[in-house]
Protein backbone atom coordinates (compact mmCIF):
# COMPACT_ATOMS: atom_id res chain seq x y z
CA UNK A 1 0.00 0.00 0.00
CA UNK A 2 1.30 3.42 -0.91
CA UNK A 3 1.29 6.50 1.28
CA UNK A 4 0.00 9.74 -0.02
CA UNK A 5 -0.41 13.19 1.79
CA UNK A 6 -3.74 14.62 1.76
CA UNK A 7 -4.48 18.44 2.12
CA UNK A 8 -7.82 19.18 3.27
CA UNK A 9 -6.80 23.03 3.95
CA UNK A 10 -4.85 25.10 1.48
CA UNK A 11 -1.74 26.93 3.05
CA UNK A 12 -2.21 30.21 3.93
CA UNK A 13 0.51 32.02 1.52
CA UNK A 14 -1.00 35.63 2.34
CA UNK A 15 -2.68 37.57 4.61
CA UNK A 16 -1.75 41.27 4.27
CA UNK A 17 -4.40 42.66 2.40
CA UNK A 18 -7.01 44.93 4.30
CA UNK A 19 -10.31 43.39 4.17
CA UNK A 20 -14.32 45.43 4.22
CA UNK A 21 -16.73 43.23 5.22
CA UNK A 22 -20.61 43.97 4.00
CA UNK A 23 -23.24 42.23 5.93
CA UNK A 24 -23.63 41.12 9.51
CA UNK A 25 -25.95 38.38 8.96
CA UNK A 26 -25.32 34.59 10.04
CA UNK A 27 -23.14 33.78 6.79
CA UNK A 28 -20.52 36.89 7.46
CA UNK A 29 -21.08 36.95 11.71
CA UNK A 30 -20.38 33.06 11.90
CA UNK A 31 -18.21 32.25 8.69
CA UNK A 32 -16.36 34.73 7.24
CA UNK A 33 -15.51 36.52 10.15
CA UNK A 34 -14.52 33.47 12.28
CA UNK A 35 -12.12 32.19 9.77
CA UNK A 36 -10.66 35.44 9.06
CA UNK A 37 -9.49 35.37 12.73
CA UNK A 38 -8.56 31.88 12.95
CA UNK A 39 -6.08 32.94 9.84
CA UNK A 40 -5.20 36.17 10.48
CA UNK A 41 -6.35 38.11 7.59
CA UNK A 42 -6.88 41.76 8.56
CA UNK A 43 -10.37 43.01 8.39
CA UNK A 44 -10.44 46.54 8.44
CA UNK A 45 -13.96 47.61 8.75
CA UNK A 46 -17.40 46.58 8.48
CA UNK A 47 -21.12 48.04 7.10
CA UNK A 48 -24.42 46.75 7.00
CA UNK A 49 -28.12 47.91 6.47
CA UNK A 50 -28.00 48.79 10.38
CA UNK A 51 -25.24 50.42 11.58
CA UNK A 52 -26.46 48.65 15.22
CA UNK A 53 -26.42 45.05 13.39
CA UNK A 54 -22.75 45.77 12.18
CA UNK A 55 -21.78 47.51 15.50
CA UNK A 56 -22.15 44.38 17.12
CA UNK A 57 -20.85 42.36 14.82
CA UNK A 58 -17.63 44.96 14.86
CA UNK A 59 -17.97 44.22 18.99
CA UNK A 60 -17.50 40.78 18.72
CA UNK A 61 -14.73 40.62 16.37
CA UNK A 62 -12.47 43.60 17.32
CA UNK A 63 -13.01 45.35 14.14
CA UNK A 64 -11.93 48.95 14.56
CA UNK A 65 -14.08 51.09 11.87
CA UNK A 66 -17.90 50.68 11.74
CA UNK A 67 -19.29 52.76 8.39
CA UNK A 68 -22.71 53.70 8.69
CA UNK A 69 -23.63 52.30 4.87
CA UNK A 70 -22.15 50.11 2.36
CA UNK A 71 -21.38 52.26 0.14
CA UNK A 72 -19.40 54.62 2.60
CA UNK A 73 -17.35 51.56 3.27
CA UNK A 74 -16.49 51.37 -0.25
CA UNK A 75 -15.31 54.78 -0.21
CA UNK A 76 -12.96 54.23 2.48
CA UNK A 77 -9.34 54.44 1.09
CA UNK A 78 -8.25 51.42 4.15
CA UNK A 79 -10.02 48.81 2.17
CA UNK A 80 -8.15 46.58 -0.10
CA UNK A 81 -10.87 44.09 -0.52
CA UNK A 82 -14.22 44.50 -0.70
CA UNK A 83 -16.27 41.16 1.16
CA UNK A 84 -19.62 41.18 0.49
CA UNK A 85 -22.34 38.97 2.20
CA UNK A 86 -25.67 41.00 1.19
CA UNK A 87 -28.77 39.60 -0.71
CA UNK A 88 -28.24 39.25 -4.92
CA UNK A 89 -30.45 41.61 -6.20
CA UNK A 90 -28.46 44.75 -3.83
CA UNK A 91 -25.19 42.78 -4.81
CA UNK A 92 -24.23 44.17 -8.09
CA UNK A 93 -24.47 47.69 -7.58
CA UNK A 94 -22.08 47.20 -4.56
CA UNK A 95 -19.59 45.26 -6.70
CA UNK A 96 -19.81 47.92 -9.33
CA UNK A 97 -18.86 50.52 -7.01
CA UNK A 98 -15.71 48.55 -5.70
CA UNK A 99 -14.85 48.02 -8.94
CA UNK A 100 -14.53 51.99 -9.74
CA UNK A 101 -12.85 52.51 -6.23
CA UNK A 102 -8.84 53.30 -7.30
CA UNK A 103 -7.62 52.16 -3.61
CA UNK A 104 -9.93 48.57 -4.19
CA UNK A 105 -7.77 45.73 -5.04
CA UNK A 106 -9.91 42.79 -5.43
CA UNK A 107 -13.87 42.19 -4.58
CA UNK A 108 -15.12 39.04 -3.00
CA UNK A 109 -18.93 38.13 -4.10
CA UNK A 110 -21.31 35.99 -2.77
CA UNK A 111 -23.37 32.94 -4.82
CA UNK A 112 -25.53 33.97 -6.48
CA UNK A 113 -23.70 36.49 -7.96
CA UNK A 114 -26.86 37.92 -9.31
CA UNK A 115 -30.30 37.32 -10.08
CA UNK A 116 -29.97 36.34 -13.79
CA UNK A 117 -27.09 34.81 -15.81
CA UNK A 118 -27.18 37.78 -18.38
CA UNK A 119 -26.49 40.23 -14.95
CA UNK A 120 -23.47 37.94 -13.87
CA UNK A 121 -22.14 37.91 -17.37
CA UNK A 122 -22.00 41.78 -17.26
CA UNK A 123 -20.59 41.44 -13.77
CA UNK A 124 -17.54 39.51 -15.44
CA UNK A 125 -17.17 41.94 -18.71
CA UNK A 126 -16.97 44.67 -16.33
CA UNK A 127 -14.65 43.52 -13.77
CA UNK A 128 -12.43 42.31 -16.70
CA UNK A 129 -12.58 45.52 -18.14
CA UNK A 130 -11.40 47.28 -14.91
CA UNK A 131 -8.54 44.87 -14.79
CA UNK A 132 -9.67 43.65 -11.12
CA UNK A 133 -10.00 40.25 -9.44
CA UNK A 134 -14.09 39.59 -9.01
CA UNK A 135 -13.88 36.16 -6.99
CA UNK A 136 -17.52 34.31 -6.17
CA UNK A 137 -17.13 32.41 -2.98
CA UNK A 138 -18.35 28.83 -4.07
CA UNK A 139 -16.73 27.71 -0.65
CA UNK A 140 -17.98 23.99 -0.73
CA UNK A 141 -14.67 23.67 -3.15
CA UNK A 142 -13.27 24.24 0.24
CA UNK A 143 -15.03 21.80 2.47
CA UNK A 144 -12.18 19.53 3.45
CA UNK A 145 -13.91 16.65 2.00
CA UNK A 146 -13.67 17.99 -1.55
CA UNK A 147 -10.44 19.15 -1.01
CA UNK A 148 -8.97 15.57 -0.40
CA UNK A 149 -11.58 13.65 -2.90
CA UNK A 150 -10.26 16.36 -5.91
CA UNK A 151 -6.79 15.63 -5.22
CA UNK A 152 -7.48 11.82 -5.22
CA UNK A 153 -8.94 11.82 -8.49
CA UNK A 154 -6.41 13.62 -9.84
CA UNK A 155 -3.91 11.62 -9.22
CA UNK A 156 -6.07 8.76 -11.27
CA UNK A 157 -6.13 6.76 -8.00
CA UNK A 158 -9.96 5.86 -9.25
CA UNK A 159 -8.84 5.70 -12.41
CA UNK A 160 -12.00 7.03 -15.30
CA UNK A 161 -14.80 8.15 -12.92
CA UNK A 162 -18.36 6.17 -13.82
CA UNK A 163 -20.88 7.19 -11.98
CA UNK A 164 -20.97 10.06 -9.11
CA UNK A 165 -23.84 11.58 -6.14
CA UNK A 166 -24.30 14.05 -3.84
CA UNK A 167 -27.30 13.33 -1.71
CA UNK A 168 -29.13 15.55 1.01
CA UNK A 169 -31.39 15.61 3.09
CA UNK A 170 -30.95 18.32 5.43
CA UNK A 171 -33.01 21.54 6.17
CA UNK A 172 -31.22 24.80 4.65
CA UNK A 173 -31.57 28.52 6.84
CA UNK A 174 -33.09 30.08 4.49
CA UNK A 175 -32.70 33.50 4.66
CA UNK A 176 -35.52 36.38 4.94
CA UNK A 177 -34.84 38.12 1.27
CA UNK A 178 -35.41 34.92 -0.15
CA UNK A 179 -39.08 35.25 0.14
CA UNK A 180 -38.89 37.80 -2.45
CA UNK A 181 -37.76 35.94 -5.29
CA UNK A 182 -39.40 33.34 -7.41
CA UNK A 183 -36.27 31.29 -7.32
CA UNK A 184 -35.13 29.22 -3.75
CA UNK A 185 -33.22 25.96 -3.84
CA UNK A 186 -31.90 25.59 -7.32
CA UNK A 187 -30.12 29.30 -6.78
CA UNK A 188 -29.17 28.96 -3.56
CA UNK A 189 -28.59 25.27 -2.46
CA UNK A 190 -27.99 23.34 -5.48
CA UNK A 191 -25.38 25.82 -6.65
CA UNK A 192 -22.96 24.18 -4.35
CA UNK A 193 -23.68 21.04 -5.28
CA UNK A 194 -23.64 21.49 -9.03
CA UNK A 195 -20.49 23.98 -8.30
CA UNK A 196 -18.83 21.10 -6.74
CA UNK A 197 -19.14 18.64 -9.25
CA UNK A 198 -17.73 21.00 -12.12
CA UNK A 199 -14.69 21.74 -9.45
CA UNK A 200 -14.14 17.82 -9.32
CA UNK A 201 -15.52 16.43 -12.74
CA UNK A 202 -15.04 19.97 -15.51
CA UNK A 203 -18.28 21.22 -17.40
CA UNK A 204 -21.26 18.38 -18.26
CA UNK A 205 -22.49 18.22 -21.71
CA UNK A 206 -26.95 17.10 -20.54
CA UNK A 207 -28.79 18.56 -17.81
CA UNK A 208 -31.78 17.09 -16.36
CA UNK A 209 -33.63 18.67 -13.78
CA UNK A 210 -36.86 18.14 -11.82
CA UNK A 211 -39.01 19.37 -9.05
CA UNK A 212 -41.43 20.01 -6.46
CA UNK A 213 -42.15 22.37 -3.62
CA UNK A 214 -41.19 21.54 -0.16
CA UNK A 215 -43.94 21.45 2.31
CA UNK A 216 -42.49 22.99 5.28
CA UNK A 217 -41.43 26.59 2.85
CA UNK A 218 -44.15 28.75 3.77
CA UNK A 219 -43.51 31.39 1.33
CA UNK A 220 -44.42 31.13 -2.46
CA UNK A 221 -41.23 29.17 -4.75
CA UNK A 222 -41.09 27.95 -7.54
CA UNK A 223 -38.09 24.95 -6.77
CA UNK A 224 -38.59 23.22 -3.14
CA UNK A 225 -36.87 19.70 -3.09
CA UNK A 226 -34.72 19.28 -6.65
CA UNK A 227 -32.83 16.31 -8.34
CA UNK A 228 -30.68 17.31 -10.90
CA UNK A 229 -28.44 14.45 -13.33
CA UNK A 230 -25.80 15.16 -15.34
CA UNK A 231 -24.36 13.85 -18.06
CA UNK A 232 -20.00 14.35 -19.01
CA UNK A 233 -18.19 14.40 -21.86
CA UNK A 234 -16.35 11.25 -21.00
CA UNK A 235 -19.68 9.20 -20.17
CA UNK A 236 -19.80 9.66 -16.10
CA UNK A 237 -23.22 10.60 -14.89
CA UNK A 238 -23.99 12.49 -11.89
CA UNK A 239 -26.50 12.73 -9.46
CA UNK A 240 -27.39 15.51 -7.13
CA UNK A 241 -30.02 15.29 -4.84
CA UNK A 242 -31.82 18.31 -2.61
CA UNK A 243 -34.38 16.99 0.37
CA UNK A 244 -34.87 20.38 1.65
CA UNK A 245 -37.56 18.76 3.20
CA UNK A 246 -35.78 15.48 4.68
CA UNK A 247 -39.13 14.45 7.01
CA UNK A 248 -41.42 15.97 9.62
CA UNK A 249 -39.59 17.79 12.88
CA UNK A 250 -42.05 17.03 15.27
CA UNK A 251 -41.66 16.86 19.35
CA UNK A 252 -40.08 13.17 19.84
CA UNK A 253 -38.94 12.80 16.24
CA UNK A 254 -35.61 11.33 16.20
CA UNK A 255 -33.71 13.52 13.42
CA UNK A 256 -31.57 11.99 10.07
CA UNK A 257 -31.03 14.98 8.60
CA UNK A 258 -27.81 14.08 6.52
CA UNK A 259 -25.65 14.79 3.09
CA UNK A 260 -23.73 11.89 1.62
CA UNK A 261 -21.54 11.75 -1.64
CA UNK A 262 -20.21 8.77 -3.56
CA UNK A 263 -17.73 8.61 -6.75
CA UNK A 264 -17.31 5.23 -8.65
CA UNK A 265 -14.48 5.17 -10.82
CA UNK A 266 -12.95 2.25 -12.82
CA UNK A 267 -10.48 1.55 -10.26
CA UNK A 268 -11.85 2.49 -6.98
CA UNK A 269 -14.52 4.07 -4.89
CA UNK A 270 -14.47 7.19 -2.70
CA UNK A 271 -16.98 7.86 -0.25
CA UNK A 272 -17.95 10.69 2.58
CA UNK A 273 -20.61 12.66 4.35
CA UNK A 274 -20.97 16.86 4.35
CA UNK A 275 -21.24 17.65 7.85
CA UNK A 276 -23.07 20.82 8.18
CA UNK A 277 -26.39 19.49 9.06
CA UNK A 278 -24.92 17.90 12.36
CA UNK A 279 -22.44 20.20 12.93
CA UNK A 280 -19.63 17.72 12.51
CA UNK A 281 -16.10 17.57 10.01
CA UNK A 282 -17.02 16.07 6.91
CA UNK A 283 -15.96 12.97 6.46
CA UNK A 284 -14.07 10.50 3.08
CA UNK A 285 -13.31 6.88 2.68
CA UNK A 286 -11.88 5.78 -0.71
CA UNK A 287 -10.89 2.48 -2.00
CA UNK A 288 -8.19 1.79 -4.63
CA UNK A 289 -6.72 -0.87 -6.61
CA UNK A 290 -3.80 1.82 -7.41
CA UNK A 291 -3.30 2.90 -3.99
CA UNK A 292 -4.95 1.05 -1.16
CA UNK A 293 -4.47 -2.90 -2.40
CA UNK A 294 -8.33 -3.24 -2.46
CA UNK A 295 -8.44 -2.16 1.63
CA UNK A 296 -10.58 1.34 2.73
CA UNK A 297 -8.77 4.13 4.00
CA UNK A 298 -10.07 6.78 5.92
CA UNK A 299 -7.84 10.16 6.49
CA UNK A 300 -9.13 12.33 9.13
CA UNK A 301 -9.09 15.74 10.12
CA UNK A 302 -10.30 18.29 12.63
CA UNK A 303 -11.69 21.19 10.47
CA UNK A 304 -15.34 21.78 8.98
CA UNK A 305 -16.88 23.33 6.11
CA UNK A 306 -18.28 26.47 8.54
CA UNK A 307 -16.20 28.14 8.90
CA UNK A 308 -13.12 26.51 8.07
CA UNK A 309 -13.88 26.62 4.27
CA UNK A 310 -13.94 30.14 4.18
CA UNK A 311 -10.38 30.60 5.06
CA UNK A 312 -9.51 28.98 1.48
CA UNK A 313 -11.61 31.35 -0.28
CA UNK A 314 -10.05 34.37 1.29
CA UNK A 315 -6.61 33.01 0.73
CA UNK A 316 -7.07 32.10 -2.61
CA UNK A 317 -8.12 35.75 -3.32
CA UNK A 318 -5.49 37.46 -1.35
CA UNK A 319 -2.77 35.18 -3.17
CA UNK A 320 -4.40 36.42 -6.21
CA UNK A 321 -4.19 39.90 -5.79
CA UNK A 322 -0.55 39.23 -4.26
CA UNK A 323 0.34 37.23 -7.42
CA UNK A 324 -1.15 39.30 -10.02
CA UNK A 325 -2.81 36.01 -11.20
CA UNK A 326 -6.49 35.00 -11.68
CA UNK A 327 -8.49 33.70 -8.17
CA UNK A 328 -9.01 30.27 -8.31
CA UNK A 329 -12.99 30.86 -7.79
CA UNK A 330 -13.07 33.98 -10.55
CA UNK A 331 -15.85 35.63 -11.81
CA UNK A 332 -15.61 33.58 -15.63
CA UNK A 333 -15.41 30.27 -14.24
CA UNK A 334 -18.70 30.81 -12.12
CA UNK A 335 -20.11 32.38 -14.87
CA UNK A 336 -20.26 28.37 -15.89
CA UNK A 337 -21.99 27.41 -13.06
CA UNK A 338 -24.70 29.89 -13.27
CA UNK A 339 -25.65 28.82 -17.10
CA UNK A 340 -25.63 25.48 -15.52
CA UNK A 341 -28.15 26.66 -12.76
CA UNK A 342 -29.83 28.19 -15.76
CA UNK A 343 -30.00 25.21 -17.78
CA UNK A 344 -31.08 23.30 -14.77
CA UNK A 345 -34.14 25.93 -14.46
CA UNK A 346 -35.07 25.57 -18.02
CA UNK A 347 -35.20 22.14 -18.25
CA UNK A 348 -37.69 21.81 -14.86
CA UNK A 349 -39.88 24.21 -17.17
CA UNK A 350 -39.60 22.38 -20.53
CA UNK A 351 -39.90 19.11 -19.35
CA UNK A 352 -37.10 17.49 -20.59
CA UNK A 353 -33.06 16.94 -21.30
CA UNK A 354 -31.17 20.17 -22.52
CA UNK A 355 -27.72 20.35 -23.82
CA UNK A 356 -25.78 23.10 -21.62
CA UNK A 357 -24.94 25.90 -23.99
CA UNK A 358 -21.49 27.74 -23.00
CA UNK A 359 -20.55 29.18 -26.54
CA UNK A 360 -20.86 32.88 -24.05
CA UNK A 361 -19.42 31.77 -21.27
Amino acid sequence: MKDFAYSPDPEVRVRKYRIGAIGAGMIMAECHLAAYAEAGFPVHAIASRTRANAQSVADRWNIGTVHDTPEALIDDPEVEIVDIAYPPDRQPDLIRKALAAPHVKAVLAQKPLALSLDEARKLRDEARAAGKPLSVNQNMRYDQSMQVLKQILDRGALGEPVFAQIDMHAIPHWQGFLEGYDRLTLSNMSVHHLDALRFLFGDPDEVTSLTRTDPRTTFEHSDGIVVTTLRFPSGLMALSTEDVWSGPREEGYEDDQHITWRVAGTKGVAKGTIGWPTGAASTLSYNSTEETNGKWVTPDWETMWFPHAFIGVMEQLQHAVDTGTAPVLNVADNVRTMALVETAYQSIAEGRTLRLDLSKD
